[in-house]
């Protein structure tokens, strides 16, 4: 299987024509993995959040579906990704996350809000990616690498070792090994 890396996809709007391009291109699953922080208090520094909905607080998604508060991502290649990505050094989770377009401009209420409709994490890319695999029958998951906290005493970002980001890597591309084989059966 052959699988390709292209770093930094930051937001709704480049991760979408990204995926566009790789969609048009015959890509059978797209991932994205990306930073996130934490909304709900109970979630571990640094984990990891298995996307399996996502709450549109951007616009890319808009463009994609009509208006809606949540756009679900393809269920069978998130559960692929849940199971994937067990065993990992970093705990995990699935779940909603809240998608946003600005960055470091979440407020208290906002967190407060968001976690009382049951989100995980908050992220900037996942409702728009999941809004064009809804509208173009693609495979996407988003794996979120939740690193920060508004209440957070350690540094922040910690992402881990470059073997921790490696392994989260190859699990994701062994997950979407699994998952194209069982859904070639």
């Amino acid at each position: 299987m052959e699988c390709g890396l292209i770093a930094r996809t930051i937001g709704g709007p480049y991760a979408v024509l990204v995926a566009e391009q790789l969609h048009v291109s015959g890509a059978q699953v797209i991932l994205g993995l990306t930073s996130a922080g934490r909304v709900t208090p109970s979630l571990p520094l640094p984990s990891l959040v298995i996307a399996t909905s996502a709450i549109r607080d951007e616009g890319t998604s808009y463009h994609y579906l009509p208006a809606a508060d949540i756009v679900a991502a393809p269920a069978d290649l998130a559960d692929a990704m849940y199971r994937g990505l067990h065993g990992l050094s970093l705990p995990v989770s699935q779940g909603l996350v809240w998608t946003t377009d600005a960055p470091y401009r979440e407020t208290v209420e906002e967190l407060e809000e968001n976690f009382t409709k049951g989100a995980l994490a908050v992220e900037m890319q996942a409702a728009s990616l999941f809004a064009f695999a809804s509208a173009r029958h693609a495979n996407v998951a988003v794996v979120a690498h939740v690193t920060n906290a508004i209440d957070q005493t350690r540094a922040p970002f910690d992402k881990g070792s470059d073997e921790h980001g490696w392994e989260t890597v190859q699990a994701m591309c062994r997950a979407s090994r699994a998952f194209l084989d069982k859904s070639l059966r």
